[in-house]
């Protein structure tokens, strides 16, 4: 009898935990028939059991969590709560900023000690890129984070929730896209296989 081969998971399953709860957070917001508070606290509720469910997904089906992951799960679940509690939408909006921040600190860190320590944060998901092309793409990545931390500040400042949360599920995906492809000539440089099937960078977890 011959032996059943374990089904790899379509990328389609891991788009939908890294990207889902974010836009069911966008879209209960959007639909909810309620005043802009309350709806507000009903989509901060729901992304919170959205990216539970998420993570006990990724564990089921992906049998492995990205620190990445974990953080970000941990901060949407401790500031929705505080958002909950206090009925004040600006905590769910420092959010991003923390875990960009503490993204950008980490990495910086590493590069003191010279270690490249986006590999552990992502994974392996460059086959063939040297020791010096993941300092150098952990380098671009700290400041790329910097500088979502400090924007995120300004945009919350500055614009109404309704207008920040489309800007953080649009503007920032879109930006972070551009951000990647950018570093992709240094990294055939560098030893990037183009020839191994790449997956992309885990930033849709980081919501």
């Amino acid at each position: 009898m011959s032996e059943t081969k374990a089904k790899t998971p379509s990328p389609w399953v891991r788009y939908a935990i890294e990207y889902g709860p974010l836009l069911i957070f966008f879209l209960t917001y959007k639909f909810a028939p309620y005043d802009r508070l309350v709806a507000t606290l009903v989509a901060t509720g729901v992304f919170m059991a959205a990216i539970v469910v998420a993570l006990i997904a990724a564990v089921v089906l992906l049998k492995r969590v990205p620190p990445i992951t974990w953080l970000s799960a941990v901060l949407v679940v401790v500031m929705g709560g505080i958002t909950l509690y206090f009925h004040d939408a600006r905590f769910i909006q420092m959010k991003p900023t923390l875990i960009y921040a503490i993204l950008a600190a980490i990495l910086f860190a590493g590069l003191i000690r010279r270690k490249p320590v986006l590999k552990w944060l992502f994974g392996e998901i460059f086959p063939g890129l040297s020791e010096t092309g993941w300092l150098k793409l952990t380098r671009n990545w700290a400041f790329f984070f910097l500088f979502l931390a400090l924007a995120n500040e300004v945009l919350r400042a500055r614009l109404s929730f309704d207008a920040w949360l489309t800007v953080k599920v649009w503007g920032v995906t879109i930006v972070s896209i551009i951000f990647a492809a950018a570093n992709v000539p240094m990294l055939l440089r560098h030893g990037l296989d183009p020839e191994e099937k790449e997956k992309p960078l885990d930033l849709g977890a980081v919501e």
